[in-house]
């Protein structure tokens, strides 16, 4: 598997600072993504949640908080209980008038490449697609 990696851009119409605090505030991220037990933008902090295909096996996930630019940026390294392989997922925001640009990117995917389907880049793909464009754009921007 190549070392490139997995980008996905949405546009919010929101403020920025309210994307900042849907990646950031435990309560809002248990509305549109996993649920964390704890979660404290800051780096250093280690968190974990189960995830995995709506119909097939849950893995536990295991997050390392790397990078935090109040406002502007978070990354954290993902990788996986008894799996081999670890990523890094960066979340960068940019205003866009009264708009916000998400990009995340996704590195590290090729290190997964030995532990089947569930970890394929196509199947990280879909559920970055998923988050970004469905859950958070509808908790977002929700219609009335």
């Amino acid at each position: 598997m190549e070392k490139k990696p997995l980008i996905v851009e949405s546009i919010y119409d929101v403020p920025t600072e309210k994307v900042w605090n849907a990646l950031t505030d435990n309560s809002e991220i248990k509305k549109w993504y996993f649920q964390l037990q704890d979660f404290k933008p800051k780096v250093g902090f280690k968190f974990d949640f189960l995830g995995g295909p709506d119909e097939g096996p849950q893995f536990l996930h295991l997050c390392e908080i790397t990078q935090i630019e109040e406002g502007k940026k978070i990354a954290y390294t993902w990788k996986y209980d008894n799996y081999p392989g670890n990523s890094e997922i960066t979340w960068e925001l940019f205003e866009a008038g009264d708009k916000t640009r998400l990009t995340l990117t996704h590195t590290g995917l090729e290190s997964f490449a030995e532990n089947g389907k569930d970890f394929s880049k196509e199947s990280f793909k879909g559920g970055w697609n998923y988050f970004l464009n469905d859950a958070l754009k509808k908790y977002l921007e929700p219609v009335d």
